[in-house]
């Protein structure tokens, strides 16, 4: 897959009319939420692009999910949330459902060539190869939980970014911003 084609997303709660007072959301209610956040995932998203969605994706019925699913372009991969229910019962419309994901992307910038990215729907602060550099993306906080701007992780959720998914490109340039430092090399004192 090439990163062009990469997207990452989290915390959508299509349907969830009570998200858009709990996330202070524009929306007068979810009917109109989700219309928005369609418009917003397509306009990025391509046809046969690659989405992985960090969980939290729906909270209505399964057959309205399996319908929503059907406006949204690109091959999702969903990391489960905790609020997944509806999801789980229609999972043939997704690639994947899974708890947690190591991801391995191909870029000539990376260490090797080969960028490592832990997916899940929690912040963590310490993952997989973390003291190596490798990223850490997540949702679950609705843009609540501060940027550790020494941590190679973030939030990836709507909330966040515009109610936007975020190319693999995007994620890099918000990585490369980040003031970490690898914990094997000297500190300056």
């Amino acid at each position: 897959m090439d990163a062009n084609n990469i997207w990452f997303t989290s915390d959508h709660h299509f349907g969830h009319k009570n998200i858009i007072e709990f996330s202070r959301r524009p929306f007068a209610n979810a009917d109109e939420m989700n219309v928005e956040l369609v418009k917003r995932w397509n306009e990025k998203v391509g046809q046969d692009d690659l989405v992985y969605h960090l969980g939290d994706f729906a909270l209505m019925s399964a057959g309205k999910v399996r319908q929503l699913r059907s406006q949204l372009n690109g091959r999702i991969c969903l990391i489960t949330g905790n609020h997944e229910s509806s999801a789980l019962e229609c999972s043939d419309i997704f690639e994947w459902i899974k708890d947690y994901y190591e991801l391995t992307v191909s870029d000539s910038e990376a260490h090797k060539g080969q960028r490592f990215i832990v997916l899940f729907h929690y912040a963590m602060r310490v993952w997989n190869a973390s003291h190596y550099g490798t990223w850490h993306l997540y949702g679950h906080s609705h843009g609540d939980l501060p940027d550790d701007e020494t941590s190679l992780s973030f939030d990836v959720g709507v909330d966040s970014h515009e109610f936007y998914p975020l190319s693999y490109q995007d994620v890099k340039n918000i990585m490369s911003k980040k003031k970490w430092t690898p914990p094997f090399e000297p500190r300056n004192r």
